[in-house]
């Protein structure tokens, strides 16, 4: 991450997660980031995270800058090898995100911008399980 720490996904569990693979020059990633920020604003009081990983080829003074400059307020890494989209079934496009339910488990995969709405109920209703 950014701030030098680590996350792997078994810190994951226990939580819901959205996990969004993003570039800065992704103009699709750059216009979505502001809904990532208020659905993980909406939901971490009730055990929802929020991860954003910038592809390898993204710059990463460009991401850095990005974080800093829109106040992102979750985790963003940067994939400098390309391991973390290879380990997540080979992302190549951009947004790509995941949601994990608190056991660590994917139930959905969005290639392109989510439907926000739909992506609301699918973590209200993860949160609500046990």
């Amino acid at each position: 991450l950014l701030d030098g720490s680590s996350r792997t996904t078994d810190s994951m569990k226990g939580k819901v997660t959205l996990v969004n693979f993003w570039a800065t020059s992704c103009v699709t990633c750059v216009a979505e980031m502001p809904k990532i920020t208020a659905t993980h604003d909406k939901y971490k009081a009730r055990g929802y995270d929020t991860l954003a990983v910038a592809m390898s080829y993204d710059p990463p003074s460009y991401v850095v800058n990005y974080a800093q400059t829109r106040k992102l307020p979750f985790g963003v890494a940067i994939d400098n090898t390309g391991a973390v989209a290879r380990a997540w079934g080979d992302v190549q496009l951009t947004p790509t995100t995941f949601i994990v339910d608190k056991r660590g488990d994917i139930v959905k995969r969005y290639v392109g911008e989510p439907d926000f709405a739909d992506l609301h109920r699918l973590i209200e209703k993860l949160l609500a399980e046990g």
